[in-house]
């Protein structure tokens, strides 16, 4: 029987819809916007497997767009894994976040979009 290899280690980019109105449900109004962040961070961190995130910034913005309090109920975002060149890097991997170019998320599930 043949082993298996692990699929943590492949560069991947995949396109997901993060409901962000259920993470930040009964936060209070000034931490919407910070709590929001730390969330697409965790999701990204756990369907990704890397512990190293970084935002695109235009993710950053989309997310502040409407202020502090009024963050977007539903974003739809591309998480891609890729190889990490820096040497003194604890992990080989980092996955990075940014905004889809469509936002539109009726019956749209996770996409694949680059499989390397």
């Amino acid at each position: 029987m043949a082993k298996k290899e692990s699929r943590s280690k492949d560069v991947i980019s995949r396109e997901y819809t993060v409901n962000i109105h259920k993470s930040v449900h009964k936060v209070s109004f000034k931490k919407k916007a910070p709590k929001a962040v730390k969330e697409i961070r965790a999701f990204a961190q756990k369907v990704m497997g890397t512990s190293d995130v970084r935002l695109d910034v235009k993710l950053n913005k989309t997310i502040w767009s409407k202020g502090v309090k009024n963050v977007p109920n539903r974003i739809r975002i591309v998480i891609s894994r890729r190889r990490n060149d820096d040497e003194d890097a604890k992990e080989d991997m980092y996955s990075f976040v940014s905004v889809a170019d469509n936002q539109d998320t009726k019956g749209k599930g996770t996409v694949i979009v680059q499989d390397v």
